[in-house]
């Protein structure tokens, strides 16, 4: 019976159709109906060359896979972790008509001059889920330090591109106090050229407010559906990450107040300071209370040398950092050090 099935299979079989695959899947994307297109035949899984692969061929994949429409033609090569050396190729030149079930109803031949350079990808519609994912993670990438650069999401282990569209100061705010880092001073919407990236483009229409805590908060439009180019990658700066210190005491927790911008300390001039200021400064370094000292015993560590980066700072009082607090621009006073700030606390 074994041996009449195997030749009616023979008779049966047109020139152009192979064996046909066991399954079929979608490695490396957002979702399963996403990502490197792999075939599995004897037990073992390969990638397919993207020779004449189209739409209609997509079409077959999320059919068999259960998905939804099929929605884009994208290079296998895209999705990570690659497919591994020893993987083979194992097929190529896929013509489907778009109606089959299944790819293995499809014509298509053995491999002859295919790597994986030219693996084929497959994108089609989620069923299972009607809104956008949510990004695990923001990055900037390429830049001189981890506060500039060229604006990554993260999600499902991979790192994907922002397109400019949508894209504003708010949101740069956004990614800039995720981060850590200081006050978003510059959101260059366009990379230059040596920093384009190489990663799919999945996110664009971001429409942050600015008060969001991560990027994550901020509403966007649906992830990989945008006609976006990587020469419309978003760039962000930062501020280095705010730091202060108090220095010229008995501890970490009394002495001259310096703050750490560009790189550079410097002192903060005493132009309207009080005792909110001092709170705040005693809640950053984590200090307990202020003690409010006197005049006199504010003045007893002398003069500090050098810039004078902070005039005119306000504080509420309920602000977790100085840098939160209302203050003149960076660099800016009618100030000599013989007005620098020291502040006590009871840590």
């Amino acid at each position: 019976m074994a041996l009449l099935f195997s030749l009616i299979l023979a008779i049966c079989t047109r020139p152009g159709f192979l064996a046909s695959p066991s399954g079929v899947r979608l490695v490396g994307g957002l979702h399963r109906c996403e990502g490197r297109v792999e075939v599995e035949q004897k037990g073992q899984w390969g990638t397919v060359c993207d020779d004449g692969w189209d739409i209609k061929d997509v079409a077959v994949v999320c059919r068999e896979l259960g998905c939804g429409a099929a929605s884009g033609t994208p290079s296998g090569i895209l999705y990570e972790p690659p497919a591994e050396k020893e993987q083979k190729v194992l097929i190529q030149s896929v013509s489907c008509t778009g109606t089959e079930d299944t790819l293995a109803q499809c014509e298509q031949e053995e491999v002859y001059d295919c790597s994986h350079d030219e693996d084929a990808g497959a994108s089609c519609e989620n069923p299972e889920s009607s809104f956008s994912p949510v990004p695990e993670g923001v990055r900037l990438a390429d830049g001189p330090g981890h506060c500039k650069g060229r604006v990554e999401v993260k999600h499902q282990n991979q790192w994907y591109t922002v397109c400019q569209t949508g894209w504003s100061l708010r949101a740069a705010k956004v990614v800039c106090r995720q981060l850590g880092c200081g006050r978003a001073v510059l959101t260059q919407k366009r990379c230059n050229k040596h920093a384009y990236g190489r990663k799919p483009i999945w996110l664009s229409h971001m429409s942050c407010s600015g008060r969001e805590a991560t990027l994550q908060d901020c509403p966007s439009g649906p992830w990989g559906k945008n006609t976006c180019n990587h020469d419309e990658d978003t760039w962000v700066e930062c501020e280095d990450p705010f730091d202060l210190r108090l220095v010229g005491g008995d501890n970490l927790c009394c002495g001259r107040l310096e703050v750490l911008h560009k790189g550079v300390w410097g002192s903060v001039c005493d132009d309207n300071w009080g005792e909110k200021e001092d709170q705040v400064v005693c809640k950053q370094l984590g200090c307990g209370k202020s003690l409010s000292p006197s005049f006199r015993n504010r003045k007893c560590y002398g003069p500090g040398v050098g810039r004078i980066w902070l005039d005119n700072v306000r504080c509420s009082g309920e602000e977790q950092s100085l840098e939160q607090c209302q203050h003149r621009f960076w660099g800016f006073h009618d100030c000599t050090h013989q007005e620098d700030v020291a502040v006590f606390c009871s840590g």
